[in-house]
């Protein structure tokens, strides 16, 4: 037999007119919560908008005006969630038994609400997800001691997060919303080490949406300052416990790094570590190993390893005999298509600052970004060039490669391009053809970039910051607003579109209408 609110609503095309059916029974039931028909009808209805996988925000703002109202009456008392979790029936005290009615349908509810974060309409499981949290806040107000936040329904909602099937961007991203508060933080790091897999290794996905948690509770070190920003309960006098959530960090991020890594899983991790977890790891130094095999995966991956390498050498004294040569083996064509080549770049620039390296090294690196100029997008050939010319400023014996007397030509270029160690790759009786041949590219910005060669150079370096993010629009947006002078391109003025002009001599020979 069906419900009597399931076939009508089914039949209402109109949201609104769903939600003020949806509003009339819970008014019903919050006039009298002994008449339990139309609780249980919302319900129905809501589980049958589930399993048809219809929207479901009508429901989830009915119940959750319908649950915090039943919080605010005391009609639902927090404490009974953790005292009584189950429904047992009793005779002997109506009350009671109503009571505990009211408590395993709000449980239930809980259940259906999370549920509906598996949505397959994104807007609906972030509604779901909202009204959950909100549920949640509505329990914490009315049990406003310390350490009453409600940890359980927390995890529910985690949980639900970390699917093993689906990827969940959209839930963490309106989960940000919330994870920005302290008490959330701090309760989802207590919560979090108990969420990883032990029996079985966990699925992509899941460590995808593993990783996306972890960057939602993240915080720095100064968030910690803003302490009356909670989402509903304040964490006590102490205040919060960074000691004890510094052990959590450490303890997941152990259980991450045994994890096997996809490509992608590995870039996500490493970006996810460099902004936001090194600072609170208790001994960075044993990424040692983790970072130096990144380093050899090539691409995108690499040059995440490279920065994590620099934050060790320069922070903690990692010492890394063959860091030039990692470094110099990036420089590859293919650099110039990720997404972090303006990192690679500045990080290069850091490592090659000093002016007691030796001149064959930087030599090599010279050589090889004035090759790879040759084929390099525009805008990264501007990149190049001032790079190029800020390490013939720091080492001026460089100056020698812009014109070398025996450095050949391109035909006769002794620099090995192919040699993997940057001392033995001959850069020193080389010289910058290449440099020379780019003062004669089609766009104006690269051949004026190109002539810092040809003239007497700067005392001070370029500032390579303004050039890092330049990318193609940017040149071309630059091209078109620019003045160009006006060129006569006929002798005589034309009379017409198609009409004979003295001197056209194609109109006496072509017929144009």
């Amino acid at each position: 037999m069906s419900l009597p609110i399931a076939p009508k609503l089914t039949q209402v095309s109109s949201g609104k007119t769903a939600s003020k059916l949806l509003k009339k029974k819970a008014n019903e039931f919050l006039a009298c919560t002994r008449a339990t028909t139309a609780l249980e009808e919302i319900l129905a209805y809501y589980k049958e908008c589930l399993a048809r996988k219809a929207p479901i925000t009508p429901c989830l703002l009915t119940l959750e005006y319908l649950f915090t109202q039943l919080f605010l009456r005391a009609d639902i008392r927090p404490a009974d969630i953790d005292a009584q979790p189950t429904y047992v029936p009793s005779a002997k005290d109506p009350q009671a038994n109503h009571r505990q009615w009211l408590l395993a349908q709000y449980q239930e509810t809980c259940g259906l609400i999370v549920d509906g974060m598996q949505h397959e309409k994104e807007s609906e499981a972030c509604q779901a997800l909202a009204t959950a949290m909100k549920l949640l806040a509505v329990q914490c107000v009315q049990q406003p001691e310390v350490d009453r936040f409600p940890v359980t329904g927390l995890k529910q909602i985690l949980t639900a997060m970390l699917s093993s099937q689906c990827l969940n961007k959209h839930l963490f991203n309106r989960f940000l919303e919330y994870s920005s508060l302290l008490d959330v933080i701090f309760y989802c790091w207590k919560t979090v080490p108990s969420l990883v897999p032990r029996n079985a290794p966990p699925t992509d996905v899941f460590k995808q949406n593993f990783l996306l948690l972890l960057d939602a509770i993240m915080f720095g070190k100064e968030k910690l300052k803003e302490t009356d920003s909670v989402f509903c309960v304040p964490l006590g006098s102490n205040g919060f416990d960074y000691a004890s959530i510094r052990k959590q960090i450490n303890r997941t991020w152990g259980f991450v790094m045994n994890w096997e890594h996809s490509e992608a899983l590995h870039e996500q991790l490493l970006i996810l570590l460099l902004e936001k977890v090194f600072v609170h790891l208790d001994k960075p130094v044993l990424l040692t190993d983790f970072l130096m095999d990144s380093l050899d995966v090539g691409g995108t991956v690499s040059v995440l390893a490279l920065q994590g390498v620099f934050v060790l050498i320069q922070q903690h004294n990692l010492t890394y005999p063959n860091i030039y040569e990692k470094l110099y083996s990036m420089f590859e064509p293919e650099i110039f298509h990720t997404k972090f080549k303006a990192r690679l770049f500045y990080l290069a620039d850091i490592f090659l600052s000093s002016s007691h390296l030796p001149e064959g090294l930087v030599a090599a690196f010279v050589k090889r970004l004035a090759r790879l100029a040759l084929i390099a997008p525009p805008q990264d050939i501007v990149i190049i060039l001032r790079f190029v010319g800020n390490l013939i400023l720091r080492h001026p014996a460089l100056k020698r490669l812009i014109f070398h007397p025996t450095g050949g030509e391109a035909s006769s270029d002794p620099y090995v391009m192919e040699e993997r160690d940057p001392m033995k790759s001959k850069a020193l009786e080389s010289s910058l053809w290449e440099l020379a041949a780019l003062q004669n590219h089609v766009l104006p910005s690269v051949a004026s970039a190109a002539r810092f060669i040809s003239n007497p150079l700067p005392s001070v370096e370029w500032d390579l910051s303004e050039v890092l993010e330049i990318n193609e629009n940017d040149i071309f947006h630059k091209e078109i607003v620019s003045k160009t002078k006006e060129f006569f391109v006929n002798i005589d003025r034309p009379t017409g579109m198609f009409g004979y002009c003295g001197g056209q001599m194609a109109s006496q020979y072509w017929k144009l209408f």
